[in-house]
């Protein structure tokens, strides 16, 4: 794994140089390096399947018990093949994406690589240390890939304002880091796991831990920054922050629950923060014209189901949880990747201006319909198997006594119908003809520019039809979950498990959305009432106003009287600094 992480950062080095040579074209050479490591990651799957794990350890700072050590098992193993296998398609989508006179062509496509390498070093570290260390630089490169069109003060400003949240969730969370690894004696997150820490320290860690995945995750009240990293590339939004980033958060609460998930705080925060925003999220979605603002939003409120479904404590939701990361990833990122190609051939975003793109590119509609399928939870797709496991595991679980399920069930299904209302109305609005509006003329396209989003969108097909062939893979990190074992009749993943609650849930919530999406002006005349001020946006720039101010003023009043006074508020600080008491 370790030679996996140096080939990713010798050859994002050399992209630059590459790229000097064969314009775009080198997005189909770098595309290999994520490929291969797909590959190697494969070839561990009988060890993951079996319920072991690969590691490797590389000593670094001995005396803190710190080192370069990795494990693949389960979890690590789904992340590792999401993180490589989408990572590759969209650095081929990007050869025909960009055109060879983009500029910082070579530092973006460089940038991205060491994304993908960051991510996969991410989610495969097994020392917490390191696995910040990665966690952190993620941030770094989101900042610069977001930023990408740096003459733009849109993209500045976005850029600007994700490095910012995403990195004061992270110091937080390094807090958080640090207590659990020396209440734990170790910085293995195995052992961390396995050997969970408890009373006040391991409470209060955990928490502060869950702000930095919050952050990163862009749950409720750091949601904001995703939507307006919408300012980055396209394929920038269908990597980072539909299969790649925005998973950290969901993947560290994944790692910590089988050891944490019944400590103080745990289920109350995600739960109620999870379902607040998957709401906000949605109800945001059903707002918007600009379809990849649209995309933004609901993944925004994807996210908030995600956090549910993996942080719940019992071994089905679990299961349900990664096979709906799985399925996210997968709709999401299709999704993205065809609003870049209808942007590239019609000029605009703006489903308003646009009619007849579905008569005029049916291949490109037959598969936006298919990811839109499965984000709504239609069978027999991929997305309707991870959400019907969703609802029959919180079912169960309001049904052993957890209140906590039931609230989570029905938090979980109003945003569902609400996911089916702006699904709709993303198909409708991006491939739909209105008779005020002349056809929307395209520019041509090459075809093998929907071959990444074609790859995606057979996976999520196949997936869903074989959903009993895909489960051995996901069960054993299901059953890490303690009281796992003891399950009489545990949950499997399949297509169909008859005429059972869930499978009715489903089609309530699928009636209820296309009724939403069918009194869609009254659902904006309702919106066009809710006060501006609810904008958590608003909240970060004032926030920022603020500090600024006063930074400024401090400025004014320590730095206006010359070297003397310099040199005196050193000597105070000094001076107090020295008679202050010790402990």
């Amino acid at each position: 794994m370790t030679t996996v992480l140096l080939a990713f950062l010798a050859l994002s080095l050399l992209t630059p140089l590459l790229t000097r040579w064969w314009g775009p074209r080198v997005f189909y050479v770098i595309a290999l390096l994520p490929a291969g490591a797909f590959a190697y990651t494969l070839t561990q799957t009988a060890v993951v399947t079996a319920g072991g794990a690969v590691t490797q350890n590389v000593p670094w700072i001995p005396t803190l018990g710190i080192s370069f050590s990795f494990r693949v098992d389960s979890l690590a193993w789904l992340l590792a093949l999401v993180v490589t296998g989408i990572g590759a398609l969209v650095l081929i989508y990007c050869a025909r994406y960009f055109s060879p006179d983009e500029p910082g062509l070579g530092r973006f496509a460089a940038l991205l690589l060491a994304f993908a390498g960051t991510m996969y070093g991410l989610v495969t570290a097994d020392d917490v240390i390191v696995m910040f260390m990665f966690w952190e630089i993620t941030s770094v490169l989101s900042y610069l890939l977001i930023g990408h069109y740096t003459s733009k003060r849109e993209s500045r400003g976005a850029a600007l304002q994700a490095l910012l949240v995403t990195t004061f969730g992270g110091l937080i969370m390094l807090v958080g880091v640090i207590m659990i690894s020396v209440g734990a004696g170790t910085t293995s997150l195995a052992v961390i796991v396995a050997q969970p820490v408890t009373g006040t320290l391991g409470t209060w860690a955990i928490l502060l831990i869950l702000v930095g995945a919050l952050s990163k995750s862009a749950l409720v009240p750091f949601h904001f920054w995703l939507p307006a990293a919408m300012a980055a590339p396209t394929p920038v939004s269908a990597y980072l922050h539909a299969a790649a980033m925005v998973k950290a958060g969901i993947y560290i609460v994944a790692r910590l629950a089988p050891g944490y998930a019944e400590s103080d705080g745990w289920l109350p925060v995600l739960v109620t923060l999870g379902v607040w925003t998957m709401l906000v999220g949605a109800w945001r979605s059903l707002r918007q014209y600009d379809l990849k603002l649209l995309l933004a939003y609901g993944t925004v409120s994807q996210l908030g189901f995600l956090m549910i479904a993996v942080g719940f404590n019992t071994r089905d939701t679990a299961l349900a949880g990664v096979a709906l990361l799985l399925a996210h990833a997968l709709y999401k990122a299709t999704l993205f990747l065809v609003v870049g190609v209808i942007d590239h051939r019609a000029g605009t975003r703006d489903w308003r201006g646009l009619s007849g793109v579905g008569r005029s590119s049916p291949a490109l509609a037959a598969i936006a319909l298919i990811a839109v399928a499965s984000m709504a939870g239609i069978p027999p797709l991929f997305g309707f198997v991870a959400k019907e496991a969703v609802f029959t595991s919180l079912i169960d679980a309001g049904v052993s006594g957890n209140a906590w399920g039931w609230i989570a069930l029905v938090g979980t299904a109003v945003g569902s119908v609400l996911t089916v209302a702006y699904s709709i109305r993303f198909f409708w609005g991006a491939f739909g003809t209105r008779p005020k509006l002349a056809r929307t003329a395209l520019h041509p396209s090459p075809w093998d520019s929907l071959l990444a989003p074609a790859v995606l969108t057979v996976a999520t097909v196949g997936l869903g039809l074989f959903a009993s062939a895909v489960d051995p893979f996901l069960t054993p990190y299901a059953n890490t979950v303690p009281g796992a074992g003891s399950a009489s009749d545990p949950y499997h993943l399949a297509l169909w498990h008859g005429f059972e609650p869930a499978l009715f849930l489903s089609a309530i919530v699928i009636a209820l959305g296309a009724l939403l999406f069918r009194w869609r002006k009254r659902v904006a005349r309702l919106q066009a009432q809710v006060p501006p001020w609810i904008d958590a946006g608003l909240g970060y720039g004032l926030t920022v106003r603020a500090v600024d101010r006063l930074a400024a003023r401090v400025t004014h009043v320590g730095q206006r009287g010359g070297l003397p006074q310099y040199l005196g508020t050193i000597l105070t600080v000094f001076v107090l600094a020295l008679a202050s008491p010790r402990q």
